[in-house]
């Protein structure tokens, strides 16, 4: 039988998606990029504002001298002592959004679990290119261990986090982090992450259900990697996390990856959880039926939504 949309998120794309703007060919980030931004601020405000949730902001230094912005997020009047945190990474494909336009969905973890969250302010492509990105990542994660005792974290208890171009980054922060040898990660949760710059050609069968398309992938992983690296066999797991070997993998932190089964990385997704198992690392996988990539972003009351954010909770509250 062909695949069927989930009938609450169906109804809600349909409402979301009527009058959207048409989508631009393949190469133009900067409309993607207003797109991304106007549709996501549009989304967030929606909803009813969090209360209950403190902010601070920090910044940490890249390997190339840039200022990164850090942004901590935690449960108001908690004072903590040997908690567990989250190093997060916003979406948006790596070329798009901000900690600004994250700020609802970052406090909804929060609120929800109690674990605290630095939101790292990435630089996005194609105004930098790989590996800044996730040097960027590195530095937030970096400055997370070294003020550790300042804010009342646990070093052994910090895990890495992101969804979509935000999960590839959580991603290549693992390999990155082993290649330095350090600080420590502790679990990375990967939400519907973009591994694999090769997925420019879309299953038939999910086509129709794709809310991040394979122009979309295209353009956002062309301009990240840049011309010469795109598509290039010899990238390393840093730079494209697809590239993996079990090798790679081995000694990696435990994961969890969630994705829809109408995803354009639904494949990929899963073919990083088996080798991640073939190198004998923990993966919990969820594959959700009928829903395409950011499903519960569009449909955060619907059944499926509920039930990816509650085994996230989970996660966010194993280690």
């Amino acid at each position: 039988m062909p695949f069927t949309l989930d009938p609450e998120v169906g109804a809600v794309l349909g409402k979301l998606f009527e009058n959207a703007p048409p989508q631009p060919p393949r190469g133009d980030v900067k409309t993607r990029r207003q797109n991304t931004e106007g549709f996501f601020t549009a989304l967030g405000q929606l909803r009813p504002a969090i209360q209950g949730i403190e902010i601070q902001d920090f910044h940490a230094k890249s390997a190339d001298g840039h200022e990164v912005l850090c942004r901590w997020f935690t449960k108001s009047g908690v004072r903590l002592s040997g908690s567990s945190a989250v190093c997060y990474a916003h979406g948006g494909g790596m070329i798009s959004i901000s900690i600004d336009v994250y700020a609802e969905i970052i406090k909804n973890y929060v609120v929800h679990t109690g674990v605290p969250f630095l939101v790292i302010e990435y630089r996005l492509a194609p105004e930098v290119q790989a590996p800044k990105l996730v040097e960027d990542c590195f530095a937030g994660l970096q400055l997370l261990h070294e003020k550790a005792g300042e804010l009342g974290v646990d070093p052994k208890r910090i895990a890495v986090m992101g969804d979509s171009g935000g999960g590839a980054l959580a991603a290549m922060l693992t390999h990155y982090v082993k290649a330095k040898g350090g600080p420590s990660i502790c679990k990375q949760i990967l939400v519907y992450p973009m591994l694999d710059d090769f997925s420019t050609e879309a299953d038939p069968h999910i086509q129709p259900y794709l809310t991040w398309d394979t122009d979309a992938n295209y353009t956002a992983w062309e301009a990240v990697l840049g011309k010469s690296k795109f598509q290039s066999k010899t990238n390393s797991p840093i730079d494209v996390p697809a590239r993996m070997t079990v090798k790679d993998a081995e000694g990696l932190p435990p994961a969890h990856i969630d994705v829809g089964e109408l995803d354009l990385f639904r494949d990929e997704d899963l073919a990083y959880a088996r080798t991640l198992g073939q190198a004998g690392v923990g993966c919990e996988m969820h594959v959700y039926p009928g829903v395409p990539h950011a499903f519960e972003a569009f449909a955060p009351e619907s059944g499926v939504g509920q039930q990816a954010f509650g085994n996230r909770f989970k996660a966010l509250m194993s280690f």
